[in-house]
Formats: C-alpha cells, sequence, structure tokens
C-alpha cells in the first residue's frame, strides 16, 4: 500500500467515520485477495473518500491527467498527492490517449490490485444515475478480474460541487457493494462491451434507487450538445 494511502487511512479514515458514521452494506463482495475493480456512480469528490475509507484495501482510483499535469505549486502539490496515492491518470478526451490508463491498470490488476472506476466518467450534475461509458467493462475482459459495483448515497449532500471538504450533519452517507459480476470470457467487441456495461449499470442503480437516464453526462468543461456528439 502506497505511504500516502497508508496515511490516509490512519488519519482520514477515522476521522471521516466519526464525523460521518457512514452505513455499509455488502462487505462481504470485497475479495480479501486477488485483482477486482469497484465501478460506482459518482455523485460527489467526496466519493473516493468514503470509498478508500471502507474497503480495506489498497485502491487505485483513476484521476483525470489535468490533476498530474497542472503548473505552479498547486499543479505539483496535486501529482505528489495523487502519485502518492497510487493513482492512475487517464485522458477523458478518449481515443489513443485514454488507452495509457489500460496500460497501468491491467497490470495492476492481474498482480493483485483493486482499481475503482466511474462508469458515468464525471459526477452527475443532478443526481440522477446516467448511461455508462464502456472501459469498466473493457478493463474487466482485459484483465480477467470481477467487477464488483458500488452504490454511493448521500455524498452529494456532504459535498456538493463547489464545496471544498465534506460537511458533516448534512445527510447520511451510504456505501454499498453488489455481488460481483463475473466477464471472464466475454467477448470485447462493441456490442458485448455495451451489454456489459448496461448490465453494470442495472446493478448500480439497484444499489442506489437513483433515476436512470439513458444517455451520457455531460462533463463539466463541456456544454450538453458537445458531451452528445
Amino acid at each position: 500500500m502506497p505511504l500516502l494511502y497508508t496515511i490516509g487511512k490512519l488519519i482520514v479514515g477515522p476521522t471521516l467515520r466519526l464525523a460521518f458514521r457512514p452505513h455499509v452494506e455488502g462487505l462481504e463482495h470485497i475479495p480479501e485477495t486477488g485483482g477486482a475493480i469497484f465501478a460506482g456512480n459518482h455523485l460527489s469528490v467526496a466519493d473516493e473518500l468514503f470509498l478508500g475509507t471502507v474497503v480495506p484495501r489498497h485502491l487505485a482510483f483513476w484521476a483525470k491527467s489535468e490533476y498530474f499535469t497542472g503548473a505552479g505549486l498547486k499543479g505539483r502539490f496535486s501529482k505528489f498527492v495523487l502519485t502518492g496515492l497510487g493513482a492512475i491518470p487517464v485522458e477523458r478526451a478518449g481515443g489513443r490517449a485514454a488507452l495509457s490508463a489500460f496500460d497501468a491498470a491491467i497490470p495492476a490488476l492481474k498482480a493483485g490490485d483493486l482499481v475503482a472506476v466511474y462508469p458515468e466518467g464525471t459526477r452527475s450534475p443532478d443526481g440522477r444515475l446516467y448511461r455508462g461509458r464502456t472501459g469498466a467493462a473493457r478493463l474487466a475482459v482485459a484483465a480477467g478480474v470481477p467487477i464488483i459495483p458500488v452504490g454511493m448515497i448521500g455524498t452529494d449532500k456532504a459535498q456538493p460541487i463547489g464545496v471544498r471538504v465534506p460537511r458533516p450533519g448534512k445527510a447520511e452517507i451510504a456505501v454499498r457493494f453488489g455481488k460481483p459480476l463475473d466477464f471472464t470470457g466475454r467477448s470485447d467487441d462493441r456490442t458485448s462491451l455495451r451489454e456489459m456495461t448496461d448490465e453494470l449499470m442495472s446493478e448500480i442503480q439497484k444499489l442506489t434507487g437513483q433515476e436512470y437516464v439513458t444517455r451520457y453526462a455531460p462533463r463539466r468543461d463541456q456544454t450538453p450538445g458537445e458531451a452528445a456528439a
């Protein structure tokens, strides 16, 4: 486990548990050993904090590459922290550049590490669950590991978009883990990946009870039209 991640587990984790007392369900679905992908809904920046707090093993999060390349003191600090936490940079523009995230995640998964991804690709702008992108399914097939659905509840109230730190007393936090989805042996063609992703999003919806939207969520750095294009 990376040093900064260990420090976080010892300091940040207990603080969040004491301040928010998150309710956790389905811990029995977390494997004690071996690689796995945690794929959940994305309501808030706090999702990573609470997920990392309740999962006893190290979780490597995918983080947008801009956090690793920022300029100035803030940019260097962001890179230092994320690298120290074992985060995996991903190019959100897609295409060949985005494959670097897979290049880093696949060996980690095959070596027995855990990787967390958010199939929606960005935080939900309105609390609904949006159509999932196929990266999690593609990664599961390539690495030969299961996907564990994750449902986060209340994090958008504890830390809305624009709020720097989670605020105790604003919402009850719940983290729910579903039964692992085993896609071993499935094809990685476009149709199969879409089917697996839709199955995954259905399981996430069962955990959260969110309204499901059949289109992709608009990214914060895009207009709705650009996101849908």
